[in-house]
């Protein structure tokens, strides 16, 4: 595996994964049933960077999301009861009706708030690393965005800044191939998105985004040098969506079938299971237990999400003024 890992992480870290995973699937069939109305963006595939990442995070860290954020928002430790009622824009979700799918915050979990416009997770994420920083808490704060803002200029400026101040900040790029529906060879003129890193003369890691133990031993390793001082780490996760864009988007517009098919044998999940079970580290009914947990934890999360109320008409303007 690269990092020995202990049978309680193992168990984390699959559940956190299948947790996601069965999060989307019962999105996307909420969906397409006409049982909800939203605009969604699915991470399934992505699974292993956000719980790779993730589980080396404590309460005193942040993280800036993108508007595919429901991954790391369950990564992180948000309820699924609460985050499907959001998405279904109900009094008790996690804004309490007002962000839906594409804006999920809770200040409580570090999570800064998922974000529509590409690349502003890292200004974001820049400004809470200089608050861990200045007053010293020990934290870091991690700006999770895809291919596509690496030709942002907000890129740029945010690399920069965070490397003159030497911040505490883990940018991680999911470069999961494709801005909507641009490849990103297309687009890009580098080969490696981690290439440039070096023209902030910051460090650039790169870990298989489709195999959570490659994420959670390179990210383990940059997030102990962000607590010691040593400054900003770029880290490339190379991954896949398995989804289109958004739901209902026909990804045989822009990429083939057998692409398709290739990057899904290399799922992070199926890599995970058969790894654990061919070394002995895990049994399949281990697993299978957690695949179940996942699935009744859906079903719990909608049925809650159904039964709650939507917010009173009185608090339309609630936290648009200063008190």
């Amino acid at each position: 595996m690269g990092v020995t890992v202990d049978k309680a992480t193992l168990l984390r870290l699959y559940e956190k994964m299948v947790l996601i995973r069965a999060f989307e699937e019962r999105f996307r069939q909420e969906m397409e049933a006409g049982r909800l109305v939203a605009y969604g963006h699915l991470y399934s595939g992505q699974e292993a960077v956000a719980v790779g990442v993730c589980a080396h995070l404590g309460p005193q860290d942040y993280t800036a999301i993108t508007y595919r954020g429901h991954g790391v928002a369950i990564a992180r430790g948000l309820d699924t009861k609460a985050m499907m009622a959001e998405i279904y824009g109900r009094a008790t979700g996690t804004n309490r009706g007002r962000g839906g799918s594409m804006h999920i915050a809770d200040f409580r979990h570090g999570i800064l708030g998922a974000n529509v416009v590409v690349g502003a997770t890292i200004p974001l994420a820049a400004g809470a690393a200089l608050s861990a920083q200045l007053l010293k808490t020990g934290g870091v704060a991690v700006a999770f965005f895809g291919d596509g803002a690496v030709n942002q200029g907000v890129f740029h400026e945010g690399l920069n800044l965070a490397a003159v101040w030497k911040l505490p900040l883990l940018l991680v790029c999911e470069n999961n191939l494709y801005a909507q529906s641009t490849p990103v060879d297309y687009a890009t003129s580098v080969e490696r998105l981690v290439d440039r890193a070096a023209a902030y003369s910051m460090p650039g890691l790169v870990a298989d985004g489709q195999d959570v133990f490659s994420v959670y031993q390179v990210a383990g390793e940059a997030i102990s040098r962000l607590r010691a001082g040593e400054g900003p780490i770029f880290l490339e996760c190379p991954t896949y969506r398995f989804s289109g864009h958004y739901v209902g988007d026909n990804t045989l517009r822009y990429r083939s079938r057998e692409e398709e098919a290739y990057h899904r044998e290399r799922d992070c999940l199926r890599r995970f299971r058969e790894r654990v079970v061919a070394d002995g580290s895990l049994l399949s009914q281990e697993l299978e237990a957690l695949d179940g947990r996942g699935q009744a934890l859906l079903d719990e999360a909608v049925r809650f999400a159904e039964g709650s109320p939507p917010p009173p008409p009185e608090e339309i303007a609630r936290d648009l003024y200063a008190s």
